[in-house]
Formats: C-alpha cells, structure tokens, sequence
C-alpha cells in the first residue's frame, strides 16, 4: 500500500488538518483553536492515557499508525478500508467526520475510494462510514471554517459543554 501512496497527488492547501482538529471542531472550537496554536495538553490526560492503552492492546495483529503526511489512521484492512479505534460513542459525531475527513484526505491523496470502519472494542460494536459528495462538500465547508477559527487572534469564547469537566483544557477556560 505504501508504495501505492508515496508520491501520487498534491494536498490540497485545505488538506493540511489533522484528524485531531476536525475531532476537535465537533467537540469545542476553544479547544480547536488552542490545539492548533501549539497549546497541546492532552499528555496531561488520563481520558486520553486510557485511549492510547485500548489503541495499543486492541487489534494486536493490525499494523498500527499510519501515518500520511498529517493524518494518522489507527490501520488498514483489505487495502481500502480504514479503520479508527474510540474508546466509547460520547463523540460519535466528532469520530465520524474524523474519519470523513481521512476518507477525503485519501481520495485526494491517491485518487482511490476507501471505506471507514470506526472500532468501538469496549462496546464490541463497529460503525461504517461511507463518504458520498454530499458529505465530501460538508468536509470541504468545515475546513474552511476551521480556517476561519484558527486565523482568529483570540480563542473563541467558553462555551459550557458537558464534556467540559474531564477535558485537559479546563484551565484555561475557567481561569
């Protein structure tokens, strides 16, 4: 697969995200805009230490952390489907256009359709993500709002979330 991908297309410009910032505009466009200023706090987490120790110990046979250009996908089946493991469905929606978001940056990468599969092994349970031109064009408009939220000078205001209480950048939302 490597091969495969190595040299084929330019990124385009606003194909230069990670994973974590469209996960991060569904879950807090604060916490977008601080990770995207190198203000990353998340080694401080243990929400996140439990994620990277079920990242580590599920699918043990897979090839872990593929890493193209700026994402990383957790691995790949069957040359065209691609896999994300989450630790549980509280940010279904953020998980999903994380996945869209790889699902695009493939497409435009090495001009092949794939298939996303995100993994939820403590719940047993996998959710398949398709991407159609409705979803790519949603992609398309929310990097460009990103754009628009990282070019800010200030970080967007608090906004009081439910998540809020376990999240690494508390601090600096409630000074």
């Amino acid at each position: 697969m490597d091969d495969e991908i190595n040299g084929l297309l330019d990124i385009e410009p606003m194909l230069h995200y990670t994973g974590t910032q469209i996960n991060y505009y569904f879950i807090c466009k604060r916490k977008l805009w601080l990770f995207s200023h190198n203000i990353t706090l998340e080694s401080n987490s243990d929400l996140v230490l439990l994620g990277k120790i079920l990242h580590e110990h599920s699918y043990t046979r897979e090839t872990k952390e593929i890493t193209i250009e700026r994402i990383k996908i957790d691995f790949i089946k069957r040359k065209n489907e691609i896999h994300e493991v989450k630790r549980s469905k509280s940010m279904e929606k953020a998980h999903e256009y994380q996945l869209l978001y790889y699902l695009v940056f493939l497409k435009q990468y090495t001009g092949k359709e794939f298939l996303g599969i995100i993994n939820y092994p403590l719940l047993k349970k996998k959710v398949t993500v398709q991407l159609d031109s409705k979803k790519e064009e949603e992609i398309i408009a929310i990097l460009d709002d990103i754009k628009d939220i990282i070019s800010e000078d200030i970080p967007p205001e608090v906004e009081v979330k439910k998540h809020c209480k376990s999240c690494a950048y508390r601090e600096l939302c409630y000074v």
